[in-house]
């Protein structure tokens, strides 16, 4: 009775100083383990040169996260033709001077942006479990507002292009690409309805640009003849199995494209896992941290 209680213990002590050691390596190491993901994109038309786009989301930036900051500066020595940035930048109101300084560089380039909801409210503590049941955000928050518009008007001063529920167009190495984009669907703020309509086709390439990625806006904007779809909110499903992958995306989309690029019936689709996460859950496990470079080419 004694030995079969000591091999018990002994088990469970084993399974604690593993699950210790899981939660150590998720928040210390992999939550700040920065990499660059590179796709190529076959989406450009015949005989088209390579258009390299850097796409960023999910920073969810504290004041004090000068690594992360850093990492994000020396983004600019891949030189992109185009910069996307897919939201939620900030986690604390005092956080937008020192995002406005990490994409300092960047805002050197062509770009185009999206809000998430975390660029508006302040994340709150939340139950993790959560993510399990509920696949949207609630259509309005009791959580304190941030000052987004100083981020807002940084961002369009520097000539990017603001696509809260709009449409506009920009040269990116000389060539002209349209794009369609709404503000945060996981909040319900989208409103696709009020831009919706055939897609520039004469523009070199189109490109439908969202927070969230829920199948009501990717569905739209590929019906309107967007053939390059970009957002983040997902983070990868920031806590994964490996081996198996995800277990949520905090959406409507299936966890099969939590992260990286797939089809979008005649689309393609990039779904970034952003490099942040709530300062109330800052871990990762098998889910880096990550930034896209897309290098896209002619299609065959």
């Amino acid at each position: 009775m004694h030995h079969k209680l000591k091999v018990t213990l002994g088990a469970t002590a084993g399974v604690a100083a593993a699950a210790a050691a899981c939660v150590a390596y998720a928040a210390r190491y992999e939550v700040r383990a920065y990499r660059l993901r590179r796709f190529d994109v076959p989406v450009l038309p015949p005989g088209s040169l390579p258009l390299r786009v850097l796409h960023i989301s999910d920073l969810h930036l504290m004041p004090d996260q000068t690594d992360k900051v850093e990492w994000v500066r020396g983004l600019a020595a891949l030189e992109p033709d185009l910069v996307v940035n897919t939201g939620d930048n900030i986690s604390h109101p005092d956080a937008i001077p020192v995002a406005v300084h990490a994409y300092e560089p960047l805002l050197e380039r062509p770009g185009v942006f999206v809000f998430g909801s975390n660029d508006y409210y302040a994340p709150v503590r939340r139950n993790p479990l959560r993510y399990f049941w509920i696949r949207e955000g609630p259509r309005a928050f009791g959580a304190p507002r941030m000052p987004i518009d100083h981020l807002r008007t940084a961002f369009t001063d520097a000539g990017w292009l603001d696509l809260t529920n709009a449409r506009g167009e920009l040269k990116a190495d000389g060539r002209r690409l349209a794009f369609a984009g709404v503000d945060d669907p996981h909040i319900h703020w989208d409103r696709y309805d009020d831009i919706a309509g055939p897609a520039d086709t004469s523009a070199e390439l189109t490109i439908g640009v969202t927070h969230a990625p829920y199948r009501r806006v990717l569905d739209a904007m590929v019906a309107d003849g967007y053939r390059l779809l970009l957002a983040g909110h997902t983070h990868g499903g920031q806590v994964c199995v490996p081996g198996y992958g995800a277990l949520v995306t905090n959406c409507d989309l299936d966890t099969g494209r939590v992260k990286g690029l797939s089809r979008w019936g005649p689309s393609w689709m990039h779904v970034s896992a952003g490099l942040g996460t709530s300062p109330y859950a800052p871990v990762r496990f098998a889910c880096y941290p990550e930034a896209s470079l897309l290098t896209l080419r002619s299609a065959l």
